[in-house]
């Protein structure tokens, strides 16, 4: 109950005290990469259940020839890498955290497809709601393996407290200054997981 008014708190106040910075990203978007200026898909939130996480788009939609989409780094435009290596693009997922899809803290939220890949104790990181960010997340973001990741969310749900929230929010926002793990090696942001490892 505590936690889900923190976030209710911190998720209101972020909204409004960045709204200038939504409004001009959102006008940037619009002007270079045209419409839609939000991304939506489908994310696994708590235990499994599917909702539609929001954030600003990054990428062009382009495709070869065979209507096949390119790689990420392909798509992704020079505006795109700015709002990712900033952390921007996740700023409006305050939304989904005013409307109780995710927390400001808590593994992050996956694709669908990943969920039938999990082993059972990879899959314990829907033990609570997906966060904006999260223990992996300051622990190397992109750039740890899968493995190491998974650990690190199963770590965060079974230690989870107040205080650890608040620690992570602040090394978030130093990692987010400092620009750190943003993408894996070779990758625009991280290599598909495909189920192999633990």
């Amino acid at each position: 109950m505590f936690k889900r008014g923190l976030d209710i708190l911190g998720a209101g106040l972020g909204l409004l005290l960045f709204s200038p910075i939504l409004a001009f990203v959102a006008w940037k978007i619009r002007r270079q990469m045209g419409a839609p200026v939000l991304f939506r898909q489908t994310r696994p939130g708590r235990d499994g259940r599917p909702f539609q996480m929001v954030k600003f788009r990054t990428m062009r939609d382009a495709v070869d020839a065979d209507g096949t989409p390119l790689p990420d780094s392909e798509r992704m435009t020079p505006l795109g890498r700015f709002l990712r290596s900033s952390s921007l693009d996740e700023l409006p997922e305050l939304w989904n955290v005013l409307k109780g899809d995710m927390s400001l803290v808590g593994p992050r939220p996956l694709l669908m497809d990943y969920l039938p890949l999990y082993s059972a104790e990879q899959a314990r990181r829907h033990d609570v709601r997906p966060g904006v960010t999260g223990w992996a997340q300051i622990n190397g973001r992109n750039a740890i393996s899968w493995d190491e990741k998974f650990a690190l969310d199963v770590w965060y749900v079974d230690n989870r407290s107040l205080w650890l929230d608040l620690k992570i929010i602040w090394l978030t926002i130093r990692k987010v200054v400092k620009r750190e793990g943003i993408s894996a090696a070779g990758e625009a942001t991280m290599s598909k997981f495909t189920g192999k490892g633990l």
